[in-house]
């Protein structure tokens, strides 16, 4: 298990704004579901853009900048280079991801404007993290994922840029070109390896495993690399092999990824399971039933494979692991600034006391439902589950907004 050291954490008043923000914009994400139109439902369709982006950046983005705020400084054991460039990140990032939103469904001019400010944000961020990490003169396996990450947004936030460009007509290139590149220098390049690394620091953390062997990270980290270099070299060559070769490259990664996990919970000698477990047990599952429905794309070529894969992968997979995640890091960073000065002197509350039992099921039964509905409203194009399935998915949401509040506010 990787040691931490909360000696160089910064305040929680610091990284509250992102979770709490990220909690809205995940519910917004859940009502931007019913305006999707199976009919002419397409990767292309401009609501489609605007939910990637709202859940993408909004969501996941501001969630994960929160928790690297965190995780980054007491993994390194060093300070934040510029902790106070975190009050400006969040700012921006809301702006400019609520201006490309509205921007894709009602007004494309606004991109350029949204575009520009997510890079600043984004920028902010990347340099920082940089500027930390440089202060320690041995990464290690985490710290190194995390170099490869942020080096892979860098990347994705400048074709990212380039596409709004030509979107709104400032510039002239061709947006399918960059479209692959950028998705997977954001997607696998930036959020994977991510959540590759962090996983060797969160999972064994919560569920107290140790003495497991890092070779499937290592491989999996290797795989992952080569396969987001692979994608983005093809994407811009049109080379075909080649782009099969990163997709299958991507894939093997997530299989090693896969086997880490199983060996920690295999190893843990924490067995119940709690929201954080079945949200990851849930996560996992809706991962590999991704992978099994690309490659249906692969021999059908039908697109409701591929759209019906992404469904899962956002808001299965990365939608439950990232929840199930804030069920744990708000209880333990609110305990640690608010309750451990106390350890001693009364009594204070264990971290399962700040967890809000029952919203939190709700938050999971609804939302797992409502995956699974829409998953299935995509696949056989019924716009009556689509909009059931979302009916549970903004329930939810408005559940999960509950719970976030009240571990925030425990006293």
């Amino acid at each position: 298990m990787t040691q931490i050291s909360q000696d160089f954490a910064p305040p929680f008043k610091l990284i509250a704004p992102f979770f709490i923000l990220g909690s809205f914009f995940y519910l917004f994400s859940t009502l931007s579901v019913f305006s999707f139109g199976l009919e002419n439902f397409s990767y292309s369709d401009p609501t489609v853009l605007s939910f990637v982006h709202l859940f993408l950046l909004g969501f996941l983005m501001m969630t994960i900048f929160g928790a690297m705020a965190q995780l980054v400084p007491v993994v390194l054991e060093v300070g934040h280079f510029g902790v106070e460039l975190f009050y400006s990140i969040w700012p921006l990032l809301l702006i400019g991801t609520l201006l490309m939103v509205f921007g894709f469904v009602y007004s494309p001019a606004l991109l350029p404007y949204g575009g520009v400010i997510v890079l600043i944000s984004m920028m902010i961020f990347v340099m920082e993290i940089f500027m930390t990490m440089f202060k320690v003169k041995k990464l290690n396996i985490v710290m190194s994922s995390v170099l490869i990450s942020n080096t892979f947004l860098f990347f994705g936030i400048i074709f990212g840029l380039l596409m709004a460009l030509t979107y709104a007509g400032v510039i002239d290139l061709d947006i399918t070109q960059l479209l692959a590149a950028h998705v997977y220098l954001v997607i696998g390049g930036y959020i994977s390896v991510t959540i590759m690394g962090l996983s060797l620091v969160l999972v064994p953390m919560f569920t107290l495993s140790h003495s497991f062997s890092l070779k499937p990270l290592e491989l999996g980290l290797t795989f992952m690399t080569l396969g987001v270099i692979a994608v983005v070299i093809a994407s811009l060559t049109h080379n075909t092999m080649l782009l099969t070769g990163g997709y299958i490259l991507s894939i093997t990664a997530l299989l090693f990824y896969f086997r880490l996990i199983y060996i920690i919970y295999a190893t843990r000698p924490r067995k119940e399971n709690d929201i954080y477990a079945i949200s990851l047990f849930f996560s996992y599952i809706s991962m590999l039933v991704a992978i099994v429905t690309s490659l249906l794309y692969f021999f059908t070529q039908q697109e409701n494979f591929l759209l019906a894969a992404g469904w899962l992968l956002f808001f299965g997979f990365f939608g439950f692991l990232v929840t199930g995640h804030i069920y744990k890091i708000i209880p333990f960073l609110v305990w640690f600034e608010r309750f451990s000065p106390l350890v001693g002197k009364q009594k204070v509350p264990m971290l399962a006391d700040m967890l809000p039992e029952r919203s939190s099921q709700v938050q999971f039964v609804a939302t797992a439902l409502g995956v699974v509905v829409v998953f299935v409203a995509i696949l056989v194009e019924n716009e009556t589950l689509l909009s059931g399935g979302a009916t549970f998915l903004v329930v939810g949401a408005l559940a999960f907004i509950r719970s976030v509040f009240y571990m925030i506010n425990f006293k």
